[in-house]
């Protein structure tokens, strides 16, 4: 048997040539071998690792869960934002801010309240007479086409046929189910209407200690930066839906102009929606307004429908390049390219809602930095202005009559270079004063001679 230590355990053999190898040295307190125990920082790191992950989809899935509170939560912050410069108005004179917002929130609801039930009005009036009158245009159209077609069709036929087709009784079922659909979503739509007025009055009502609250959490260097930003977001908010409220007016006697004159019924209510739709839904408001009364129009006369449509896209562009501008250059002060850029980003963002309070938002923010960057004079530089200054260089009438000169002596040159082929003296040599390898006689110096 091999010989043994004090420890049981058998000694190591001797190398051949009489002396023994060193033993390896041991393994680091931290580093454990392949029948070694776990390290100690393992489990509490797997256990962290899990605790992020858990944390992480807790969060993601709260926030997808909430996002229709959020949503409502910055709609109506955005118009405690527009009510805020009326309430502080009121406030001001001595009435309390709680009455101030709730006044202001009643004339708001009374108006709009107003207008849907009229609107409404106009519409259920205006479907019972296309109902009534479509047996007439439906006559109209069978005797256009019996006339230009040599056909032989019957109202009678037409409607039999569509009673007994497939189309329609699927339609009509899939119209019965719909219903409730419906009512959900009417449903829904006013618990989110009430949501967003119920927020809204809070953040109107309670705005200074709101301010109070957020500001006691920071420091007072920041605390100022904070006020600063939403002074400038109450500014901007408002100016921007005031002056929308003023084209929109303008907007609304000018159609109400043009309606009266063609004696289209229901022409005060038809220019309020034009008005009103057209400023406040962005991109596509003008479109939605104006098929409406191109609608009502042509139950009155299909010409007087065409003349709505000129006259809707006349006054866009008018409004585009004239109006706006104007109005808007010393409430928001945004350029016409930002606000369509962020017109877009906000409907792929959030929809409808990101669409309406994009423009806002932008004129804010760029509002809010522009307090913070550091600009400077311009040179004053022709480029810059994109033109001339007066005085440097020569007018159009020199330019012309330089280039006329130009093009002049260049005829002169061609006719007298044809006397002496290749452009050269008598001597065969060119004329310039050059050799004939292209080396200039002065030298090589590569310079004409003045």
């Amino acid at each position: 048997m091999a010989p043994t230590d004090e420890t049981g355990q058998a000694a190591q053999q001797s190398s051949p040539f009489g002396t023994t190898p060193p033993a390896p040295p041991p393994p680091p307190a931290g580093d454990t071998g392949p029948n070694g125990r776990m390290p100690r920082w393992l489990p509490r790191a797997l256990v962290l690792a899990l605790a992020l992950v858990a944390a992480f989809q807790l969060g993601s899935w709260a926030f997808h869960q909430l996002t229709g509170l959020l949503i409502n939560i910055l709609i109506a912050f955005f118009l405690a934002l527009a009510i805020e410069p009326a309430v502080s108005w009121m406030a001001s004179r001595g009435m309390r801010r709680g009455l101030a917002t709730f006044i202001v929130f009643i004339g708001v609801m009374i108006g709009a309240a107003g207008f849907v039930t009229l609107l409404g009005s106009i519409l259920a009036d205006q479907i019972i007479k296309m109902i009534e009158g479509f047996p007439g245009y439906l006559d109209s159209v069978i005797n256009w086409v019996n006339t230009h077609f040599k056909t032989d069709l019957k109202r009678v036929d037409i409607q039999e046929g569509l009673l007994r087709s497939d189309w329609l009784r699927t339609y009509v079922q899939n119209s019965a189910t719909g219903v409730l659909d419906v009512s959900a979503q009417v449903i829904g739509g006013l618990f989110q209407l009430l949501t967003i007025a119920l927020f809204s009055f809070y953040f109107a009502a309670d705005g200074p200690r709101l301010r109070r609250t957020i500001c006691s959490l920071l420091p007072p260097a920041r605390q100022a930066e904070v006020l600063r930003a939403w002074e400038i977001a109450v500014n901007k908010t408002g100016g921007y839906i005031y002056s929308r409220g003023l084209m929109a007016l303008i907007s609304g006697i000018a159609h109400f102009v043009l309606l009266q004159a063609l004696d289209v019924p229901y022409a005060p209510v038809l220019a309020v929606w034009v008005g009103l739709v057209s400023q406040f839904i962005p991109t596509i408001g003008t479109y939605l307004a104006g098929a409406l009364p191109m609608l009502i129009a042509f139950t009155v006369n299909p010409w007087y429908a065409l003349w709505v449509l000129i006259f809707v896209v006349i006054y866009q562009q008018f409004e585009n390049y004239v109006l706006q501008p104007k109005l808007t250059s010393k409430t928001v002060d945004i350029h016409p390219a930002v606000a369509f850029g962020s017109v877009i980003a906000g409907t792929a963002l959030l929809g409808a809602v990101g669409a309406l309070i994009a423009i806002p938002a932008i004129a804010t923010l760029q509002a809010f930095l522009g307090a913070y960057v550091k600009r400077y004079a311009v040179t004053d530089d022709p480029r810059v202005h994109g033109h001339r200054r007066r005085g440097e260089g020569p007018g159009l009438v020199t330019r012309a009559r330089q280039l006329w000169v130009r093009r002049a002596g260049t005829g002169t040159d061609s006719a007298e270079g044809g006397q002496a082929e290749g452009g050269s003296s008598r001597d065969g040599r060119p004329e310039d004063g050059s050799s004939g390898d292209g080396r200039p006689e002065d030298g090589g110096s590569g310079e004409r001679p003045a």
